[in-house]
């Protein structure tokens, strides 16, 4: 019985495999045949070991050598050092140059590497480099850590990788390629296929959300169609159980607010993509002080990754009526309660503004910085993305060009819930799928196939 490794190098994915039940499901269907990596390392990373229950677990550590040989020490040195020249995100930045991803976004020393155009490496941008330096990036001369090359080739797993297009998995891909061995895919989110990531040529299976993604693999990435998944997007399978308000009531009393009144749902984005957001929570706090305060509560909630909250949401955490989360990757549950009962969300970009609309809520899209000098644009620039062209393009949430049309969003979304509920559900068959509450099911039975 062929082995079955899950590699979650994240938080974002193992809260995706986690909270819509593919782990579970692949636990009940393997059972001892599934083991979990488990590469995350943040603060919350126990959070998925405790989850695991009896799953097999292997963190970061069990993959990494002892004390290494001197050989083997030149031999990885050499290896990182070639990595940074003609490895990933030199690979990943010459792609996204080369097809106009995130053009706009790109500037040097930009805390998200996959937008630092200094990343593309030394070489000249020649198309013809391009297959040699991915031929070396995904070969045989590769460094792979010996403890993990060993296991590979002892238990020849079939693995799975969570989210594809990211630095850590690299190892696994090579060993895998190296040894044989069948490997599936995921690609972690509506936008990688995009500006997210090279995606390697090499993979058995590759499990996608749309249709959308699907072309973009085989247009962009050079992937042949036939290898090819389209399960639906998991996450939309925790939306699509409705919860009973009474839920709804429970949450917001735990955050000490009023579920009689009006909730509006302020989320928000990273440091990296929102430098100017507390300053739009400031302006946002003051026009509720002004006279919103008798009508509605705030309710913000940060991004995921934001380690800043607490200075970027200053101005939200001392007032009666107002509450700011604390941001989590593990309360998955508790937005999807927020997004079926909350009366309007406002944000700027990012998977929120996606996951508002799936849910049928109103939604003002922020597209103006507040408080910033004039030319700096970053929330029209977050907005610019080739995966937006589609919501852009429509009409199923109101824009925001400066806080005065916040404010009219807001209030219209009130006075008219419904208005563009239509286009709402238009946009989100297009943009994200079928949405049917099986996605996670379809996403299991692919890996299965393969394993």
């Amino acid at each position: 019985m062929t082995p079955v490794w899950l590699v979650l190098p994240d938080p974002f994915s193992s809260r995706l495999f986690f909270d819509t039940g593919i782990v579970e499901g692949l636990n009940e269907r393997l059972g001892g045949r599934l083991e979990l990596f488990l590469l995350d390392t943040s603060e919350q990373s126990s959070a998925w070991s405790e989850r695991a229950g009896g799953i097999r677990v292997t963190g970061p550590d069990g993959l990494a050598s002892g004390r290494a040989s001197f050989p083997e020490r030149i031999f990885r040195r050499a290896d990182a050092w070639l990595d940074r020249r003609i490895g990933f995100y030199p690979l990943s930045l010459r792609h996204s140059l080369r097809e106009g991803f995130h053009r706009e976004r790109m500037r040097p020393a930009h805390p998200n590497w996959f937008l630092d155009p200094c990343l593309a490496g030394p070489l000249p941008r020649w198309r013809l480099l391009d297959p040699l330096m991915r031929r070396w990036h995904y070969g045989r001369l590769r460094y792979v850590a010996p403890r993990l090359l060993e296991r590979l080739r002892r238990e020849r797993p079939a693995i799975v990788v969570a989210n594809i297009q990211m630095h850590s998995v690299v190892p696994f891909i090579v060993g895998a390629r190296r040894l044989g061995l069948p490997l599936v895919g995921n690609i972690a989110s509506w936008d990688h296929t995009v500006g997210k990531g090279i995606v390697a040529p090499h993979l058995r299976r590759y499990l996608v959300q749309n249709d959308v993604m699907r072309d973009d693999l085989v247009r962009y990435h050079g992937i042949d169609a036939g290898r090819i998944v389209v399960t639906g997007w998991p996450q939309t399978d925790v939306f699509h159980r409705r919860r009973p308000r009474a839920e709804y009531e429970t949450v917001l009393r735990r955050l000490d607010l009023d579920p009689a009144r009006p909730v509006v749902l302020a989320m928000g984005n990273t440091p990296t993509n929102a430098p100017y957001e507390a300053r739009f929570v400031e302006r946002l706090v003051a026009w509720w002080t002004d006279g919103a305060h008798e009508q509605l509560s705030l309710l913000f909630r940060p991004h995921p990754r934001d380690r800043e909250w607490r200075e970027r949401f200053a101005a939200a955490l001392s007032h009666e009526g107002v509450a700011v989360q604390e941001p989590s990757f593990t309360d998955l549950e508790t937005l999807a309660v927020l997004l079926q009962h909350g009366d309007v969300v406002v944000s700027n970009a990012g998977t929120i503004l996606l996951d508002a609309l799936v849910n049928d809520r109103p939604t003002v899209c922020v597209l103006f910085d507040e408080g910033a000098p004039r030319g700096e644009s970053w929330a029209l620039k977050n907005v610019s993305g080739e995966h937006y062209k589609a919501l852009m393009g429509s009409d199923a949430f109101y824009r925001a060009g400066r806080f005065e049309e916040v404010a009219e969003g807001i209030e219209r979304a009130l006075a008219h819930p419904g208005e563009l509920s239509a286009a709402r559900v238009r946009l989100a068959r297009e943009v994200v799928g079928e949405v049917d509450g099986k996605a996670a099911a379809r996403v299991a039975d692919a890996i299965i196939a393969v394993g």
